[in-house]
């Protein structure tokens, strides 16, 4: 069988993937149960690391989901998701022989001719695929990043027996209905696997970003890319962590151009990139200073119906405003359903802690006072204890990505201690915006890379 067949989503692959995974994860979940039969509850956390090690020890895209469901506020019990946030995404590389049989597969025989040159040990190693540092035949510097074999077939298994894990929540919790949350990281996790729509999404970004000095984009290589091999330039910079003792306007400067490659995107073309994690960015520096990030992953980017950008903007506005009915216009845009006033209150909780920086006037820390990990976590607790009283409440699929750059991105400003105005930022982001233009422009931007719309 050649490497690109076993690339299939076929039922060897499925299967195989289905005894590893499901023997971990059904192995957890048998613990959890007897836990909650016994009321053993001191045992919660025992059983959250006996998962993570279940995940950890599997490797390959069930590790991504489990990130991913870390930082969705209330989606797993909080003792579950601060376990999972300890894993690594580092996957164990291919060797050289099988990186060249891949490499074959994908630009055919001679593959090595296309490059002056391509390091054979990968400079990363991920859930999906590993990246190698190369020299283009005209002196560029590239970053290609190979897929590993069977990826279909392995994420296929994995979301499975993700459904494993939510239907046990769902019995055990019943505050917080995860069936929407399901489908939209199912949707994401299968785009990554897609390297062609990822190089479509690195066009887009660079066209909406041209402007913005604070952010650089890599540029795509389409004649050294397939659907799962992808080529974009290098990009110099460093790690964000090693700014964390720099001065103020250092730091300051790095969270701007943050916010920036987030909300820019959003309030212009409604598309946002949905997984701001520390990997997916380095920093540039320009005179010794940092000028600056590099937005470096595309394979998480969530482009959104105008309807639910009316929403986000609704709600900002009735936040501020303290104007009721545009709050439950906007969660009813949104999706929520069996909206009663009660239920309101409690969402607003939630909407108050992530629209709080933006709607103060001041210069100030993202949450003044909170460490890193605990960013969110009184809010999503209090929200948690109502919805077991008035809920439960089906979080929309669209609001999942929302949420989840809302909270990835507070914990980098959290990091750095950055101190801007946020309120400045997010009104010059929405400036002269108005729904209509924004659907033009995504319209626009979006047929010029061959993507379609959201609906």
């Amino acid at each position: 069988m050649s490497t690109r067949d076993s690339e299939e989503n076929s039922l060897s692959g499925r299967l195989s993937r289905y005894a590893r995974v499901g023997a971990n994860v059904g192995g957890v979940a048998a613990r959890v149960a007897a836990t909650r039969l016994f009321n053993r509850q001191g045992d919660d956390l025992s059983n959250a690391k006996a998962l993570t090690e279940a995940l950890g020890g599997l490797k390959g895209p069930i590790m991504k989901v489990a990130q991913l469901m870390a930082t969705v506020p209330d989606a797993l019990p909080p003792e579950y998701a601060e376990e999972l946030q300890k894993l690594q995404s580092e996957a164990p590389p291919m060797g050289w022989a099988f990186v060249k049989r891949r490499m074959q597969s994908e630009l055919g025989p001679g593959w090595e001719s296309r490059f002056r040159s391509f390091d054979k040990t990968p400079a990363a190693a991920a859930s999906l695929g590993q990246v190698h540092r190369a020299v283009s035949l005209g002196g560029e510097p590239l970053a290609v990043k190979l897929q590993y074999p069977d990826m279909q077939s392995a994420v296929e298994a994995d979301l499975t027996q993700l459904q494993v894990l939510f239907a046990l929540h769902r019995q055990m919790d019943t505050a917080i209905n995860t069936s929407e949350i399901f489908k939209e990281i199912g949707a994401r996790i299968r785009e990554e696997l897609d390297y062609g729509r990822e190089a479509k999404h690195a066009l887009l970004y660079a066209d909406v970003l041209k402007d913005e000095p604070l952010v650089r984009v890599p540029g795509v290589h389409k004649e050294l890319s397939t659907r799962r091999l992808l080529t974009l330039g290098w990009l110099t910079g460093n790690k964000l962590l090693t700014y964390k003792n720099h001065p103020q306007e250092d730091r300051n400067r790095i969270s701007e151009a943050m916010f920036n490659a987030w909300w820019l995107p959003f309030s212009r073309y409604g598309v946002i990139h949905g997984d701001p994690h520390l990997g997916n960015y380095t920093v540039f520096e320009e005179d010794g200073r940092p000028g600056g990030i590099n937005l470096l992953d595309y394979g998480c980017v969530r482009i959104f119906p105008i309807r639910f950008m009316g929403g986000v903007l609704d709600l900002y506005h009735g936040l501020l405003e303290n104007d009721e009915a545009r709050l439950v216009h906007a969660y009813e845009t949104w999706g929520f359903k069996n909206l009663k006033k009660e239920l309101v209150e409690v969402l607003n909780i939630w909407a108050r802690f992530i629209y709080g920086p933006i709607l103060d006037n001041r210069v100030r820390t993202i949450a003044d006072g909170v460490k890193p990990g605990e960013y969110g976590r009184k809010e999503a607790f209090q929200v948690h204890k109502e919805l077991k009283k008035k809920g439960p409440v089906t979080v929309p699929q669209e609001f999942v990505f929302m949420d989840r750059a809302a909270i990835g991105l507070g914990g980098v400003f959290l990091h750095l201690e950055a101190r801007l105005n946020f309120y400045e930022l997010f009104n010059r982001a929405i400036e002269n915006v108005s729904l209509a233009g924004v659907e033009r422009q995504q319209r626009e931007a979006l047929a010029a890379v061959g993507l379609t719309a959201a609906l």
